[in-house]
């Protein structure tokens, strides 16, 4: 049930001050996703290390990530959703300063790994706002809080870039740790301990076997193309992972308290979402790592344009304002049409961006457009993922349901990083003897994404009209477990 007048000490806290401090988090926790890509190519320099071996900033980040967000959910749950974000907030801020103070590699991996642990901020803040929101604030709350994850990446580039150019690159995790401590504060002063909580017992054999499995999976996804597809070192993870994800699902089956319902997960509005979170998921990733390519390949190429980083974040920067522009407009058709009817009016609008995307490569304007067009459909998405989800979880299961949704999300951006990597390195030009990616790749890898969110399209039709209420469901649930 949602709360009408959320207290802190005893104080009552506008609802306005929740949500504005729960997007900003959101916001800057998925800064630290961008702010580390205009170091990339220098960190080999800066860090004295390979390049392989630097690319580890980004990976370390991305499986702390997978580990922490289904575990912190679980927590959130059950020993309270505002104890289990400030500490994600500690961890952010602990690993800003970690980086920053690094001289060699093996400290900043550390401190980005350690960055990555925050990742559930982001659901953990949807959850709070079903518990403390009036429900006529609810639908846009969620949509602003969902869009967070890529408003944040979108505005992280050029502040960066900026910031890179401008500064010693330690000063962009100062920035960052900083940015966490001032939310952490807003969070501990604004905030409210909701009284929604499942207690019970944590489920430590589901948690070690979840990140077992994927960290194996992500191993091999994200290191396949470095490491070569058919390297007995990447089909190991690959198998590896079916084998321990088989053997954890069948232990979440079994034991009374697990860390992710399976039950709840494959009731049909829940498993289609996240089937769809996964898609989205992989679309968004394709942009950002479509566009700065194209934009910074030397435009003697014939391919590219020849641009800095900051102009690619200028570029970018857009996407990022649209999609929040879009939270409202979301949650008014969801309020009006349901939350399906939002979900693939999104799928339709990123559908149509990538199908442009794939002509439209001539000026910078054309691809201003249609980074505009794709954050209007993923504001949209994102907007309505959280709201199906909720209507069809019990609301002592609010925090795990949303996090295992956002964990979604990251495997389609995994699994888009290492289907793009494979197209441009594949698909390329000669330009004074080494291989660039040609015009082509960067067109199979729109049209590519553009048939991805089809399939969302087709996924989404498949959901129900109207959500049956978590409440009511318990008895259908009661006879699947029986």
């Amino acid at each position: 049930m949602t709360q009408n007048t959320a207290e802190l000490d005893g104080t009552p806290v506008r609802p306005n001050r929740i949500i504005a401090v729960l997007a900003i988090s959101g916001i800057v926790v998925s800064l630290m996703q961008t702010f580390v890509i205009p170091l990339l190519p220098e960190l080999p320099e800066l860090l004295g290390a390979s390049v392989g071996d630097t690319s580890w900033a980004v990976t370390a980040t991305l499986l702390a990530s997978a580990v922490a967000v289904p575990v912190v959910g679980r927590l959130g749950d059950m020993f309270g959703k505002r104890r289990m974000l400030l500490i994600s907030l500690v961890l952010l801020t602990a690993g800003s300063v970690v980086a920053a103070l690094s001289t060699n590699l093996a400290a900043f991996i550390t401190g980005r790994a350690v960055q990555g642990l925050a990742a559930g901020v982001i659901p953990l803040g949807i959850s709070i706002m079903r518990d403390e929101l009036p429900k006529a604030r609810l639908a846009g709350a969620m949509a602003l809080m969902s869009a967070s994850l890529g408003i944040g990446g979108a505005l992280g580039l050029p502040a960066a870039a900026l910031l890179a150019d401008h500064a010693d690159w330690h000063v962009l995790f100062w920035v960052a740790s900083g940015a966490g401590l001032l939310c952490l504060l807003l969070v501990a002063a604004t905030v409210p301990e909701s009284g929604v909580k499942s207690g019970g017992r944590f489920d430590p054999v589901g948690a070690i076997g979840l990140s077992a499995g994927l960290l194996a999976l992500l191993l091999a996804v994200s290191k396949g193309a470095d490491w070569g597809w058919t390297d007995p070192l990447t089909l190991g993870l690959g198998i590896g992972a079916v084998v321990v994800l088989l053997a954890w699902g069948a232990w979440e089956l079994r034991t009374p308290q697990p860390l992710v319902d399976l039950r709840t997960t494959a009731r049909r509005q829940v498993l289609l979402t996240d089937l769809a979170s996964v898609v989205f998921g992989f679309a968004m990733l394709a942009m950002s790592l479509v566009l700065p390519q194209l934009l910074q390949i030397p435009e003697a190429t014939g391919v590219g344009f020849g641009q800095s980083m900051l102009t690619v974040g200028l570029v970018m920067m857009p996407s990022g304002l649209v999609m929040m522009a879009m939270s409202p407009v979301s949650a008014r058709i969801t309020n009006a049409k349901g939350p399906k009817t939002t979900l693939m009016a999104g799928a339709v609008v990123v559908a149509l961006a990538y199908g442009l995307g794939a002509f439209l490569m001539a000026e910078i304007w054309q691809l201003v457009l249609v980074a505009t067009l794709m954050g209007a459909g993923m504001g949209l998405a994102y907007g309505a993922m959280p709201a199906l989800i909720m209507d069809a979880t019990p609301v002592h299961e609010t925090a795990a349901a949303n996090s295992l949704n956002t964990l979604m999300r990251s495997i389609g951006t995994s699994v888009s990083s290492a289907i793009a990597g494979v197209v441009l390195a594949h698909v390329t030009v000669d330009f004074a003897g080494t291989a660039v990616p040609s015009r082509d790749a960067f067109q199979i890898i729109f049209l590519i994404a553009a048939g991805a969110s089809l399939a969302a399209l087709a996924i989404a039709a498949f959901l129900p009209k109207r959500a049956a209420e978590p409440e009511a469901a318990e008895p259908e649930l009661a006879r699947v477990a029986a």
